[in-house]
C-alpha cells in the first residue's frame, strides 16, 4: 500500500473542510469578531496547512488499489473528526479533550448527541461549524471531496463505491460518477428548500441555515437548548417533519420521483415499507399519549407523537418534548424506531428499514420452505430476485449490529449507568440517533456520562456511520500486510 498516496487524498479532504472552517470564521467576523473567531481562524490555518503538505510532497496517482481506497475513506473520516475538534478545544468552555472529540464525532457522523449544557452560550461561528459538520458528514466527507478530485480518474469509482453502502448502491442503478452528481444535487436542493421553508415559517435566517443543515443531514444539532421545542411553532415542526422524512428516503428514489420515473417513492417497495411502518407506529404512540392523559387533546398528542417518532426513526434527534415522561408503550415504540432507522441510500442512521424488510422476507421464506421442502423460493425486492450473498450479508449485518449494541450496553452498565440509560445510549450511538432515554433523554445530553462511556459511544457512532466492516477492516493488522 502506498501510504503517501493515501495521505495525498486525505489532504484534499482536509483542504475542503478547512474552507468550511473559514466560512464559520467569517460568520464570527460578521458577528463583531465574537469569541469563536480566533479558534475558527487558527483551526482553518492549521487544517489547511495539514492538508497542503501531502499535496506538495506527493505526486499525482491515476489509479488506486482497493486497500488504498479503503484507507482514504476511513482515514478521511477519522482525520476529519480529529481536526473537527480544534475549534471546540481552542474555544474552551465545556470542551475538554474527550468532550471536543465527542462533539466532533457526533457532528460528522450526524448523530447529534451533545455534551453541551448551554448550547446558546456558543458564539454563532461555532454554532454554524457544529451544523456544518453534520452537513459534511451527512452525505459523506469523501463524497464532497470527490467533486474537487477529478485527477483520481477511474479510482473515483472505487472510492465512491466504498463511501456508499452496498445496499444503497444496489438501488441506484447508475454509474458511480452519476451517483455522486445525484447525491450532491438532491442534497443541496433539499437543503435550500428546507432553509427557505423555515424562513417563511418565522425562523430567523441564521437559525434557518443551521437547522436546515442539521435536518437534511438527519443530524439534530440545534442552536437552542430546547431544540425545535424552543420555537413552539406548529409550522416549523411540520416543515421539519416533512424534510426529516424526505432526507431518510433513498436519495436515488427521491431523485427518480422528481424526475417522473417509475422507481419512485410511491412504487418502491422499500419506501412504502418505511413510510408505512413509520406512520403506523407514530399514530400508535400518539394515541397512547392521548389515552394516558399525557396531553389534554388528541391534536397535541398527534403533534408531539409524530414529531418525536419521525425525529427518532430518521435518526435526526430534534426534540419538542421530554420523552422520558411518556408512557411505557411510547418508549418501547420509539426504541424500536431507534433500532430500525431510515432507508439505505439516505442520510439517516439505524439498522436501515431495508434490512428489516429483508429479514422479514427471509423469515417468511423459511416458513414457506418448511411447508414445501421441495420448493425453490427466491427473495425479491421490487420484483428483482436478490443474490443470496446480498441476503446473507444483510442478515449477518443485523447480527453483528445487535452484538455491538449488547457490548456497548454492558460497558455502559459497568460504568454505573442504569439499565434503560445503558441500553438506549448504546442504541442511540450505534444508530447515529442522538437521544436515548433515562439520563440521555430527548432534553438531556451526554455531559454527565463517564469518560469511558463517551469514548465507547464515539466508537459506536463511527461503526454505525461506516457500516461496521469498513472500520473493522481498517484496524485489522492482517489487512495491511
Amino acid at each position: 500500500m502506498r501510504l503517501q498516496v493515501v495521505f495525498r487524498y486525505i489532504g484534499m479532504v482536509l483542504l475542503f473542510e478547512s474552507a468550511f472552517m473559514l466560512l464559520s470564521a467569517f460568520v464570527s467576523y460578521q458577528n463583531g469578531i465574537d469569541s469563536g473567531f480566533t479558534p475558527l481562524l487558527l483551526s482553518f490555518l492549521f487544517t489547511a496547512l495539514l492538508g497542503s503538505f501531502p499535496l506538495i510532497f506527493v505526486g499525482k496517482s491515476s489509479r488506486l488499489s482497493s486497500k488504498e481506497s479503503y484507507a482514504i475513506v476511513i482515514g478521511a473520516w477519522l482525520t476529519s473528526c480529529v481536526v473537527g475538534m480544534f475549534p471546540f478545544l481552542l474555544w474552551g468552555g465545556e470542551f475538554s479533550v474527550i468532550n471536543a472529540w465527542f462533539e466532533s464525532v457526533s457532528g460528522f457522523t450526524a448523530t447529534g448527541a451533545s455534551i453541551l449544557n448551554d448550547i446558546e452560550a456558543l458564539p454563532k461561528g461555532l454554532l454554524l461549524w457544529r451544523s456544518l459538520t453534520h452537513w459534511i458528514g451527512g452525505v459523506g466527507v469523501v463524497m464532497f471531496a470527490l467533486v474537487i478530485m477529478p485527477m483520481v480518474g477511474r479510482s473515483r469509482m472505487t472510492v465512491s463505491n466504498l463511501e456508499i453502502s452496498s445496499m444503497a448502491r444496489d438501488n441506484y442503478r447508475y454509474t458511480s460518477s452519476t451517483i455522486i452528481k445525484i447525491l450532491l444535487g438532491v442534497y443541496l436542493a433539499m437543503t435550500i428548500a428546507n432553509l427557505v421553508a423555515l424562513r417563511l415559517a418565522g425562523m430567523d435566517m441564521f437559525d434557518s441555515v443551521c437547522h436546515a443543515l442539521s435536518t437534511i443531514a438527519t443530524g439534530g444539532f440545534s442552536t437552542k437548548n430546547a431544540s425545535i421545542g424552543h420555537y413552539n411553532n406548529a409550522w416549523i415542526e411540520g416543515i421539519t417533519i416533512f424534510f426529516m422524512m424526505l432526507s431518510s428516503i433513498h436519495l436515488g428514489i427521491t431523485y427518480a420521483t422528481f424526475m417522473g420515473r417509475k422507481n419512485n417513492i410511491f412504487r418502491s417497495e422499500g419506501s412504502r415499507f418505511f413510510i408505512g411502518i413509520t406512520l403506523c407506529l407514530c399514530l400508535m404512540a400518539s394515541l397512547s399519549l392521548w389515552n394516558s392523559g399525557t396531553y389534554d387533546s388528541l391534536g397535541t398528542s398527534l403533534r408531539h407523537g409524530f414529531f418525536q417518532g419521525v425525529s427518532i426513526v430518521t435518526s435526526t434527534g430534534f426534540a419538542t418534548a421530554d420523552t422520558n415522561l411518556w408512557p411505557a408503550l411510547c418508549i418501547c415504540l420509539l426504541i424500536y424506531l431507534s433500532i430500525q432507522g431510515g432507508m439505505a441510500g439516505s442520510t439517516a442512521g439505524g439498522l436501515k428499514s431495508d434490512r428489516i424488510l429483508m429479514a422479514y422476507k427471509v423469515i417468511k421464506a423459511q416458513l414457506r420452505q418448511q411447508q414445501h421442502p421441495s420448493a425453490v423460493i427466491r427473495i425479491k425486492n421490487d420484483g428483482i430476485t436478490q443474490n443470496p450473498s446480498v441476503v446473507n450479508f444483510a442478515i449477518l449485518y443485523i447480527v453483528i449490529y445487535a452484538f455491538i449494541i449488547l457490548v456497548g450496553t454492558i460497558i455502559n452498565a459497568a460504568c454505573g449507568l442504569d439499565t434503560l440509560t445503558s441500553f438506549t445510549a448504546s442504541v442511540a450511538s450505534m444508530g447515529n440517533i442522538g437521544p436515548g432515554f433515562g439520563e440521555v433523554g430527548s432534553l438531556s445530553n451526554f455531559s454527565s456520562m463517564p469518560i469511558l462511556v463517551k469514548f465507547v459511544s464515539t466508537l459506536q457512532m463511527l461503526l454505525g456511520r461506516l457500516e461496521i466492516f469498513g472500520l473493522l477492516h481498517f484496524f485489522s493488522m492482517k489487512w495491511w500486510i
